[in-house]
C-alpha cells in the first residue's frame, strides 16, 4: 500500500509542476500581449496635431542607413508632412527593404504613420507584411489590421489579431513579433494552426 500511495503522491507532484509551468507560460503570454496591445494603444492615439507645412504626390523616396548603403525605400499616393511632431501621413504606402544580407520584404496597407525620426512606419488597414523566399525557406505573408515596422531592426510586430501564412501552414493568432533579420517569429494569444502536407510528386 505505501508503495502505490507513494507513486500516486509522486504523480500529484509531477502534475502539479505541469499546471504550474502552464500557468506561468500562459501568464507570461498574457503579460507580453497586455504590454503589446498598451504600447499599440498609445501609438496608434498619437495623431499629429496642427496643420501639415507640405505634402507630396505620387513619390519614392530612398532611407539611407549610417554605414551609407540603402536601408529601405518607401512609395506612396500622397505624403503629408506634420511640423508639430516631424511626422508624416501616407495613403496606399509600400515599403521594401534593401539590405542585400536580408531576406527581402516588401509592406503594404492603406495609410501608414511616419515617427519618431523615421525609426517606426504604423500601417493601417489591410496591413501585409511579404518576405520573399529566401535561402531555401518558403515564402511568408503576415496579414493584419495594424503592423508596426521597426525598419531599423528589421522586426516587424502587432497587438491585433493576426494571419499568417508559409507554404501550406496557416497561423492565427493575436499580437506577434518578426523578426527579419533572424528569419523568428513569434505568435502570442489565441493561436491555431492548419497544415497541409505537401502532395508527394509522383
Amino acid at each position: 500500500m505505501s508503495g502505490r500511495s507513494g507513486e500516486r503522491a509522486a504523480d500529484r507532484i509531477r502534475i502539479g509542476v505541469i499546471l504550474v509551468l502552464l500557468i506561468g507560460a500562459a501568464l507570461g503570454s498574457l503579460w507580453v500581449l497586455q504590454s503589446m496591445r498598451a504600447a499599440g494603444d498609445q501609438q496608434a492615439a498619437q495623431r499629429p496635431r496642427g496643420k501639415p507645412d507640405y505634402y507630396l504626390e505620387n513619390f519614392s523616396y530612398v532611407k539611407m542607413g549610417p554605414n551609407g548603403l540603402p536601408r529601405y525605400d518607401m512609395s506612396g499616393v500622397k505624403m503629408v508632412h506634420y511640423p508639430t511632431d516631424d511626422s508624416f501621413e501616407i495613403t496606399k504606402p509600400v515599403v521594401h527593404n534593401l539590405d542585400q544580407g536580408k531576406p527581402p520584404m516588401e509592406l503594404y496597407s492603406d495609410t501608414a504613420r511616419v515617427t519618431d525620426e523615421q525609426t517606426q512606419i504604423h500601417m493601417y488597414g489591410n496591413a501585409n507584411a511579404i518576405r520573399a523566399p529566401y535561402k531555401g525557406r518558403e515564402q511568408m505573408q503576415v496579414v493584419s489590421d495594424y503592423l508596426l515596422l521597426l525598419p531599423d531592426d528589421e522586426i516587424v510586430k502587432t497587438d491585433k489579431p493576426v494571419a499568417m501564412t508559409m507554404g501550406t501552414t496557416r497561423l492565427n493568432g493575436v499580437g506577434m513579433v518578426a523578426n527579419n533579420a533572424t528569419q523568428v517569429v513569434q505568435l502570442f494569444g489565441n493561436v491555431r494552426g492548419y497544415y497541409e502536407p505537401t502532395p508527394k510528386k509522383r
